[in-house]
Order: C-alpha cells, then structure tokens, then sequence
C-alpha cells in the first residue's frame, strides 16, 4: 500500500510538482482521505518518503556506475561514468529530480534523515578524489573556509586536503548546475548539442580536479 501511494504521489509530482495533496492522492486510490492518513500522517511525511526515495536511488546510480568502472586507477573514467549515470537519470526522472534538486518546496523542512541518503552521490566523488593523489597547486582557502571543507572531507572523503577537497566541490556544484540548466530549460534556443556541450563541461571539470585515466594530478 504505501509502494501504491508513493507511485500515485510520483504522478502528482509530474503533473503539479511539488504541491502534494493527501486528499488528491487518495481520491485518485479511491480511498477516503482518513485511510490514507493511516500510512503518512501528513503531507510532509509523504514528501519526505519520496525525497528519500529519489535521493537512494540518485546515490545508487552514483555508486553502480563508479563501482562498473574495472580500472580503479581510471579516474577519468569513473568521473564520467558517474557524470553520465547522474545526467541519465535526471533526464529519465526529472521529476523526482527536481524535488530534491530544483526550487525548495514551500512550508516544507527536511528531517535529519535525509542527510545520509542526500550524501550518497557525495561520498562516491570523495572516493574518487581520495584515489586522485596530492592536492593540485591553487588559490589558498581561507582559514575559516579551510576549516569549513576540512569539515567536508571528514563526512566524505576523509583525509583529503582541503584544496582537492574544495575543488571536487566546485565540480560537483557544476555537474548538478549543468543538469538544472539542461533539464529547466536554460538551454532552449541556445545549446542543441546537449551531450557535446555536458561532455565538454565534464571534461573541463575533469582538468579542474586534476582527474586523469592512471589516476594522479597533472
């Protein structure tokens, strides 16, 4: 039953996005609403299975994808095959996608447990760049900053230099950039070669990490 409510929720997100009726879903079960109350107590309850949900299986792709790549020295193409997993699942789920990557739902504040599973796809690119070798040469952080992402590091990857650490983050911060313009639009009438133009920037972000297949930093 709550498999079945959570389906019907998923067809709401795609049709209304994030503004989740109880009463809605159970008219559409044909159930009265109180019965439905039985399994989620309120409407945020049943946002919160369903951010749950989609960032499981975010951090499921994640980690299939870098656990697919033989080669664990091939950095390079762990990058990519975890960018491209990442890339075909929004595409494929935009929906579930924007709930916990688009616009905040308003009135609504994620519980604590969604941290860990929101951390999933972080900790894959963690492992990735504590494989990638000493910390490439760049701009200080400072110590405030340094303390923030040492921080970071001891939840993800623990033991990476702040540096390396702080450009991983950049990078994530333009995957998950690259695939909000793609999916909400920002790319109508500008950019046709959607995976030339994501390859390019994976790639570009690549070279900013100092990620390269054999592993180690240029």
């Amino acid at each position: 039953m709550v498999d079945e409510i959570k389906a019907v929720a998923r067809r709401h997100l795609a049709a209304d996005g994030a503004n989740l009726s109880l009463r809605a879903v159970a008219r559409d079960m044909g159930m009265v609403s109180s019965a439905l109350y039985r399994y989620f107590a309120s409407r945020d309850d049943l946002l919160t299975a369903l951010i749950l949900d989609a960032y499981n299986a975010s951090g499921e792709v994640a980690e299939r994808a870098d656990a697919a790549v033989a080669d664990r020295g091939d950095l390079l193409g762990r990058w990519f095959a975890v960018a491209r997993a990442l890339r075909k699942w929004a595409l494929d789920q935009p929906h579930e996608y924007a709930l916990i990557y688009g616009s905040p739902v308003p009135g609504y504040a994620a519980p604590a447990d969604t941290v860990g599973p929101a951390s999933r796809p972080v900790v894959v690119l963690g492992r990735l760049l504590a494989d990638a070798g000493p910390p490439v040469a760049g701009r200080p952080l400072s110590p405030g900053l340094a303390r923030e992402v040492r921080q970071i590091s001891g939840v993800v990857a623990d033991g990476v230099d702040e540096r390396i650490m702080a450009r991983g983050l950049i990078a994530w911060t333009e995957l998950f950039g690259a695939l909000n313009f793609e999916l909400f639009g920002r790319l109508n009438n500008t950019i046709d070669e959607r995976d030339a133009w994501f390859e390019y920037q994976m790639q570009a972000m690549a070279d900013w990490m100092g990620v390269t297949t054999g592993g180690g930093n240029p």
